[in-house]
């Protein structure tokens, strides 16, 4: 883990620009936040935080992509993914129990931490974020039947779900194309309810089809036949 250098007297509309929880608090709530917040670096693979230890700040996601995962005894199972503008450690820090998950960074990732007192204490101050930390908790709750609802649908479908989904939630549009983090099939099959062997032969078929492209480093999927996966995604 390093540090890195944030410009901390950036305005506070930035921030708020940046991570949706805060785009309802006011201007002297996020110029606190700022003020009380580390800046931290991970290389990709580096666990950021581990499962059963005692949560003392919550985390933003200033860059990168990380996935949540919990230890299953031989393994691990991965069960979200998230990026750029999104937080995590916050169940932790407001029910005072131990993590209930791993956090590992898929990519190079760059965070803001909260200390947890001064992050409840500012919930409290701020009727507004304390509002907004509500609304996405339970965005998060609707998220999860979403993906229950769909435990039935053809895999092929689930699939396009999931990488529509995360590439509108995090990923970026470069010349029209969306583009996400290429995850592996162990962490795609995870998130989508897939097999890992369908989820391998449906990837296949779609660069067949030329609807999604890796970049020549592997490390970026560009989306390109985003509509369509968008179609399949409905059904």
């Amino acid at each position: 883990m390093t540090t890195f250098t944030l410009n901390k007297s950036m305005r506070p509309d930035l921030l708020s620009d940046l991570f949706p929880l805060f785009n309802a608090a006011n201007p002297d709530t996020l110029s606190g936040l700022l003020a009380a917040s580390a800046e931290l670096t991970y290389p990709a693979g580096r666990t950021v935080l581990m499962e059963d230890s005692w949560g003392n700040a919550i985390y933003l996601i200033v860059a990168g992509w990380i996935k949540v995962r919990h230890d299953i005894g031989s393994d691990y199972i991965t069960l979200a993914v998230i990026g750029k503008g999104d937080f995590f450690g916050e169940m932790a820090i407001l029910d005072e129990s131990p993590r209930s998950t791993d956090v590992v960074a898929l990519s190079p990732v760059k965070l803001l931490s909260i200390p947890a007192q001064h992050f409840i204490d500012t919930l409290f101050q701020d009727p507004q974020l304390h509002h907004r930390m509500l609304q996405m908790m339970v965005q998060r709750l609707r998220h999860a039947n979403s993906y229950f609802q769909r435990r039935h649908k053809p895999a092929a479908v689930k699939l396009a779900h999931t990488l529509t989904t995360l590439a509108s939630a995090y990923g970026k549009v470069n010349d029209t194309v969306p583009e996400m983090f290429n995850l592996a099939t162990d962490d795609l099959a995870a998130i989508a309810e897939v097999p890992k062997d369908d989820v391998a032969k449906i990837m296949e078929k779609l660069r067949e089809k030329g609807w999604i492209v890796a970049d020549q480093s592997g490390q970026v999927l560009q989306l390109k036949g985003f509509s369509h996966l968008t179609q399949l995604a409905q059904k």
